[in-house]
């Protein structure tokens, strides 16, 4: 107990003071948001970036990406995990593959992965990136499984498991939809997932500092530049339990920067990687029993509080919560990412983005 602490008085001797909120509107008041979250000691680190009208309007980095080696974020160098921002990539993918004749997406799963076992109603590779395939969600510690397994091996957790709903007659957000999707466009295209959408995906939009936990390794030039993840308890950030997230790349697994999911959003804006058809496609609500599951192909597709439609994610996985938001009308895409589990910040977040798309500059 004496020396931890001083290891507490360290991580919270360096805390920036509370900024008033008073007067402050559009950017500034969402800087000082942002700002409060690591003064408040809310969240350890945050990096942030802006787009509005294809121009970066605000890029900054608050907190520390590495509170023992006191490491500030950078907004274009800091590597966080983007937990379910991983699906509006695979979305991506997954359209790249329909327009390359790779896939159909109201064919059965089983066309492309016909050893998974079936159950008594067939699912589309449609419905299991909606999330209305009736796949089951986590159970217990599958949530930080640390166990190393592929893509192919991982359906072993769940797959003899039946069907929590007949396929399109329900929804049920979940990552093990992603997992037997990428496992579809893997069989369907014949390489490695990763491999896919790096050369697909990533390397197209220039997303250069975007990586899966295979590219992550101890070698890797990057690593100097990942966050540390952090886990918070009653009295302070403490490191996060390690996790294997290569099975579930396409669901909540790739790492990066703020910068490079700005990036990603700005491409979606201008209608770049894919044809105007496909995005139609992907970013449209999908129906069930004629009510909108406000769920596309890898994306949310709704209306925040305002009013104002968006297309996004946002995410939680262990040592990582973030928020992606592309506001088609306003121009304005947001990205948001902190290296710390669910803290409990989505209203301040919120506040922050509805400052920051209110903003007409």
């Amino acid at each position: 107990m004496g020396r931890f602490v001083p290891f507490i008085k360290r991580l919270f001797s360096f805390a920036p003071k509370v900024r008033s909120l008073d007067g402050l509107h559009g950017l500034e008041k969402a800087d000082a948001l942002f700002h409060n979250l690591v003064a408040e000691n809310k969240v350890p680190g945050l990096a942030v970036t802006i787009m509005a009208k294809g121009q970066v309007l605000w890029q900054k980095g608050y907190g520390q990406a590495d509170l023992e080696r006191k490491e500030p974020v950078d907004p274009r160098q800091t590597i966080f995990r983007i937990a379910s921002i991983s699906k509006c990539i695979t979305g991506l993918a997954l359209g790249k593959m329909m327009e390359e004749g790779l896939v159909e997406l109201d064919t059965s799963f089983h066309r492309y992965v016909p050893y998974y076992p079936k159950n008594e109603h067939d699912f589309t590779l449609r419905q299991l990136a909606s999330h209305t395939a009736g796949i089951r969600g986590y159970r217990g510690k599958e949530f930080a499984l640390n166990q190393g397994f592929s893509i192919k091996d991982s359906i072993g957790i769940f797959q003899h498991d039946p069907l929590v709903f007949e396929p399109g007659k329900g929804y049920l957000y979940n990552s093990f939809d992603f997992v037997l999707l990428s496992l579809a466009m893997q069989e369907a295209s014949g390489v490695p997932f990763q491999k896919y959408v790096r050369e697909k995906v990533l390397i197209p939009l220039g997303m250069q500092s975007t990586f899966s936990p295979q590219e992550m390794d101890v070698g890797s030039s990057v690593i100097g530049s990942t966050a540390q993840f952090y886990t918070k308890s009653s009295l302070c950030f403490k490191k996060s339990m390690e996790v294997d997230n290569a099975y579930k790349l396409a669901g909540g697994g790739f790492l990066s920067t703020s910068n490079d999911i700005a990036q990603m959003g700005q491409a979606i804006l201008e209608g770049k990687l894919l044809k105007k058809g496909t995005y139609e496609q992907i970013l449209t609500t999908q129906m069930v029993n004629g009510k909108p599951t406000y769920y596309g192909l890898g994306f949310q597709v709704s209306r925040d509080a305002n009013g104002r439609e968006f297309v996004g994610h946002v995410g939680n996985s262990v040592g990582a919560y973030t928020n992606f938001f592309v506001y088609p009308k306003e121009e304005k895409v947001i990205s948001i990412l902190i290296n710390c589990t669910d803290p409990k910040v989505q209203e301040q977040l919120d506040m922050a983005i509805s400052s920051i798309v209110g903003d007409r500059t």
